[in-house]
């Protein structure tokens, strides 16, 4: 069986809201969580229709809050899909907000959903893979290739942190923290 390839422009995807008062946390701002749900629903978005299967959320890169989201403005987010595993794709989000009476857009987030394509029993399935026709889809793999990289150098080091703790004199890595001990 010939092995499939898509352009990252086919699934391109691109959602805008915008931003009304049962959207706010109790200091006028939009909460983070609304724009993670968002987010998760473009990130679902763009790779499903790459991997033409349903697809799932398995983890969320680095989420930073750059900008508030007040109330009335448009939120407009941007996904496509980075990088494409067997069945995982990398889905990089764009987050920008629009203020009508200003005039002003702001870039409020940008972050990376790792999603998984399901058959229709619900197991992993194997993705197009990915054709790359600009220089910044190639530029977006290979970042997404070091990001990988570097995520799972992060992982063995906090295994091996985790493991030394166990065996380290807690007072001695507790001392300029600003915690108390109270267990027996």
């Amino acid at each position: 069986m010939e092995e499939k390839f898509r352009p990252v422009s086919y699934s391109v995807t691109r959602v805008s809201e915008l931003m009304i008062p049962a959207y706010a946390n109790f200091g006028g701002k939009i909460h983070g969580g609304m724009l993670l749900s968002l987010m998760d629903k473009v990130a679902y978005a763009c790779a499903s229709k790459h991997a033409g299967h349903y697809c799932v959320t398995v983890s969320v890169d680095h989420v930073d809050f750059l900008e508030p989201v007040n109330v009335g403005e448009m939120v407009s987010m941007y996904a496509s899909v980075n990088y494409v595993g067997k069945s995982s794709l990398i889905v990089g989000i764009r987050v920008e907000a629009e203020n009508f009476r200003g005039g002003t857009m702001k870039h409020t987030n940008t972050s990376f959903f790792t999603m998984v394509a399901k058959d229709d029993d619900g197991k992993p399935t194997i993705v197009p893979g990915l054709i790359l026709e600009t220089k910044e889809d190639l530029k977006r793999f290979l970042e997404a290739m070091k990001r990988k990289e570097l995520k799972a150098h992060y992982r063995e080091e906090l295994r091996k942190a985790r493991l030394s703790i166990m065996q380290e004199d807690i007072d001695t890595l507790l001392k300029n923290e600003r915690c108390k001990v109270t267990m027996i």
